[in-house]
């Protein structure tokens, strides 16, 4: 076992520091962990630039990373299905297990959750993490540590697809080819849809999308006469969706889905943007949308899982950029721009 505990540390705006800290002891229903691989999300970005999100505020210093796999290398007193030397993909929210929504299988809602690097809760962007056996999902030989690490994202995907109740046959538009919109997507296929639509400002995410099976691709702002998907589709440029994901967090992407969604379909919001947004909700009432939150993800990972251990879907294109611990400062830089100068970034994700 390493002496070295390396942590990534926010203390502040701007302010996020490598240290080390001590080896954690895992409970009786823990095991230990020795980080291989974390993927830098935007709430990370977020925190590490805002110091909060919403009401999550940063008072303490704090680990970031919740996208994350490594190797057990001690099991607490309690733990019999998982073994040292196992490969593990972490679910970052572990929660009370006792509420009504834990007890109804929304446990995503369990208000007492414990969510990794959400204050003020450490994450995994550590050499050793602890972290509850139950939500370890231990990985089979032929699957990679970055594999298991996004199956977090991943996760959002599917869980927006349940949501959604995409399945075969539909028509689904995607606002936003970042990577949890490129995680829709590949959901999306994965459900069996036979059209999908994405939208994003830059025309390299567009080309992964692509890459990844979108059947139409629309850069927004490209054509002065045709600046949103809604126009495209009512000048019948773009096909009708069933089903809209709104992945971007901008008020105007999701009056573009209510505008644009078939009537009597549905518009999923997973992008988080401001408290308040302007919508045009009596045409969405008038004409049946239905409008579905969603929040991180329920009963995913095993999913997850399975599909990329099958083969049935790659989510290798969405990983950009691998940046050494020691070099985090260059990652968030990278993640947080969108380019490392030359390329595009989309996952950014750090090795341990």
């Amino acid at each position: 076992m390493d002496e070295k505990n390396q942590s990534a540390i926010l203390y502040g705006v701007d302010d996020l520091r490598l240290e080390e800290v001590d080896i954690p002891e895992p409970g009786d229903d823990e095991v230990l962990i020795r980080m291989k691989a974390i993927g830098i999300c935007g709430s990370d970005v977020h925190y590490w630039k805002h110091g909060r999100i919403g009401d999550f505020i940063v008072n303490e210093p704090m680990v970031l990373g919740h996208e994350s796999a490594g190797q057990i290398v001690k099991i607490g007193a309690n733990v019999t299905d998982l073994e040292v030397g196992d490969k593990v993909a972490l679910e970052p929210g572990v929660p009370c297990y006792y509420c009504d929504q834990c007890l109804s299988g929304r446990y995503n809602l369990c208000k007492d959750v414990k969510f990794l690097a959400t204050p003020p809760i450490h994450g995994s962007m550590q050499t050793y993490v602890t972290h509850s056996a139950n939500f370890c999902f231990k990985l089979p030989d032929n699957m990679t540590y970055d594999q298991g690490a996004m199956m977090e994202p991943l996760s959002v995907g599917l869980y927006a697809i349940k949501r959604g109740g995409v399945t075969l046959g539909d028509t689904v538009f995607i606002s936003g080819a970042g990577p949890i919109g490129l995680m829709c997507l590949i959901a999306a296929k994965a459900a069996g849809a036979s059209i999908i639509i994405i939208s994003d400002l830059v025309a390299e995410r567009l080309d992964v999308a692509e890459q990844l099976g979108a059947t139409h691709i629309f850069q927004i702002g490209k054509d002065d006469q045709v600046k949103s998907v809604d126009v495209a589709v009512k000048k019948g440029i773009l096909p009708e969706p069933t089903i809209s994901i709104e992945c971007s967090g901008a008020g105007v992407a999701v009056t573009s889905c209510i505008n644009c969604t078939k009537s009597g379909g549905k518009i999923v919001i997973v992008g988080m943007g401001p408290p308040e947004i302007k919508i045009p909700l009596v045409s969405a009432a008038c004409r049946e949308v239905d409008i579905i939150g969603v929040f991180r993800y329920a009963n995913t990972y095993a999913q997850a899982r399975a599909l990329l251990a099958s083969g049935q879907i790659d989510v290798s294109p969405i990983i950009t950029h691998h940046f050494d611990i020691e070099n985090m400062i260059e990652a968030f830089n990278v993640s947080a721009n969108g380019t490392d100068g030359d390329n595009i970034s989309i996952k950014v994700v750090v090795t341990l």
